[in-house]
């Protein structure tokens, strides 16, 4: 879009909810209507969606913030946010300016005035999924086709049909026709019964593990954690399927790797083998890890179980006879086995190789001797 456009005053996308605009833009990307949008470009706006307001769409930019999160350099994060605002899923709602907003609310100190973004969705992509547009620009709206659809009722006010005789009214086609359809506002909250209101108590919070765990039976610091995630932050460079989750899961979750030494390289070597040579990308890297991890610990203890059994059944059930001997009672034995084996040679010379039936074998017993130069008493 023109740069004109680009304002939520004069923009020609309408304006819509961050789950919504993240669906819209996951794909605008993949078809490729801007040629220099990526896999980059996603992130940054998965990055605004995580942090956008439900009820108006709008997100500050936070470019520094953005930086450190993501890892990715100021000006290519500025060039991406010019590739969503060309695209037409991003408008201007306020420019960021130098004037000290504190002081326009009564406060001291100084702070800039933010850049704030609005979410929009462009005509293209209603026109590609057969939407139907009331208004135009930014305020426009979708109109839902309701025909066909079962009327949703809460669950609060549903009841059992009543048992009541059926009712002549033939008059009643005659009146006025039912509307077809409906205007619904995009990104509009559906509230059944109640108060829309929950206090910031009740709200469930994100679970963020402790982070004063041990680490090699010492208390772990906040220098090892700052370490570990300098660590983690290269890796997520490295390893694409990582970049969708935040700095500090990730690096508690690659503390079976961090706490033993091993540098951002071969942790990033240990990850892409997990998904080596795979289209598929796990959806939740973090649970991926652990599940792995998880599979990998139990696989190590299977095979330490293992050893550890042959090792007692090999304590419980010795084995006897010579391979229990010393080394000179093992020589005597196989001095013993060459001796019978003459024996047996000059005997079956004199009675012929072909046909041995015929030999004494009262007067020599190659077993006796064998077991007499084992027992110590050679013949």
């Amino acid at each position: 879009m023109p740069t004109r456009e680009q304002e939520i005053d004069t923009t020609r996308s309408r304006h819509t909810g961050p789950r919504r605009w993240r669906r819209a833009i996951t794909w605008l990307i993949a078809a490729g209507l801007h040629p220099k949008t990526n896999h980059t470009t996603l992130r940054i706006a998965e990055d605004l969606a995580d942090r956008m307001d439900y009820t108006t769409g709008h997100v500050r930019y936070c470019l520094d913030e953005m930086t450190a999160r993501l890892g990715i350099g100021r000006a290519t994060i500025k060039r991406h946010i010019s590739y969503l605002r060309q695209l037409g899923t991003l408008a201007w709602a306020q420019h960021g300016t130098r004037i000290n907003i504190r002081r326009t609310m009564g406060l001291k100190g100084y702070a800039a005035t933010a850049t704030i973004y609005a979410a929009v969705i462009p005509p293209v992509y209603d026109h590609a999924m057969g939407h139907t547009i009331v208004g135009a620009g930014y305020n426009a709206r979708i109109v839902i086709d309701q025909r066909g659809q079962a009327p949703r009722i809460p669950a609060q006010t549903r009841t059992e049909p009543v048992d009541n005789p059926p009712v002549d009214n033939p008059a009643s086609e005659g009146l006025e026709p039912p509307s077809l359809t409906w205007v619904e506002e995009d990104g509009k909250q559906q509230m059944v019964g109640g108060s829309n209101y929950t206090s910031q108590a009740r709200q469930p919070k994100p679970r963020i593990p402790h982070q004063s765990s041990n680490k090699n039976g010492q208390r772990r610091t906040a220098t090892d954690v700052r370490e570990a995630s300098k660590t983690v932050r290269l890796v997520r460079a490295l390893v694409p399927w990582t970049q969708t989750v935040g700095l500090r899961p990730l690096e508690f979750v690659l503390r079976a790797w961090t706490d033993r030494g091993l540098d951002a390289y071969q942790i990033a070597a240990d990850l892409n083998g997990m998904c080596c040579g795979l289209r598929w990308r796990p959806k939740n890297p973090i649970a991926f890890i652990r599940a792995r991890l998880t599979a990998d610990k139990q696989h190590q203890q299977e095979m330490q179980d293992a050893q550890d059994a042959a090792a007692r059944w090999e304590q419980e059930n010795p084995l006897e006879g010579a391979f229990t001997a010393n080394s000179g009672q093992l020589l005597d034995v196989m001095a013993g086995l060459r001796q019978g084996q003459a024996r047996l040679q000059a005997t079956s010379r004199a009675y012929g190789w072909d046909d041995l039936s015929g030999a004494d074998d009262t007067s020599w017993d190659a077993e006796a001797d064998i077991l007499a130069f084992i027992n110590g008493s050679p013949a």
